[in-house]
């Protein structure tokens, strides 16, 4: 039960990022100011794709170790991002939570799926 919490927690909030990402001034701008104005699109898209998928993985199994991983590796790229700009430490805590709760999933899935 609480897995399912935390992916129907997960998926709700990349469906929330996702659109932000591809709708919001504020992400334009965020992306622009990484240096990864042209991948702002792709990362919306990856997003809404990864919860998607988390929310099919509750009929279909397998879906929940795509999407999670997918996500997973995203936030590990955002960890990255963020460092390499040299942001404030308290800006990577969002993305290293949801780095790790993803991971969790994953494993979780992974091992419910054996």
């Amino acid at each position: 039960m609480l897995l399912k919490i935390l992916i129907l927690f997960t998926s709700v909030s990349f469906i929330i990022f996702g659109v932000n990402c591809l709708y919001s001034q504020k992400m334009v701008l965020e992306f622009q100011r990484y240096g990864l104005k042209q991948y702002r699109i792709l990362t919306g898209i990856l997003q809404l794709l990864g919860s998607f998928s988390l929310m099919i993985g509750f009929w279909i199994s397998p879906f929940t170790l795509v999407g999670s991983g997918g996500l997973a590796m995203l936030m590990v790229l955002g960890v990255i991002v963020r460092i390499r700009i040299k942001d404030k430490p308290y800006l990577l805590i969002p993305a290293i939570f949801f780095m790790c709760l993803n991971i969790f999933i994953f494993g979780a899935s992974l091992i419910h799926i054996m």
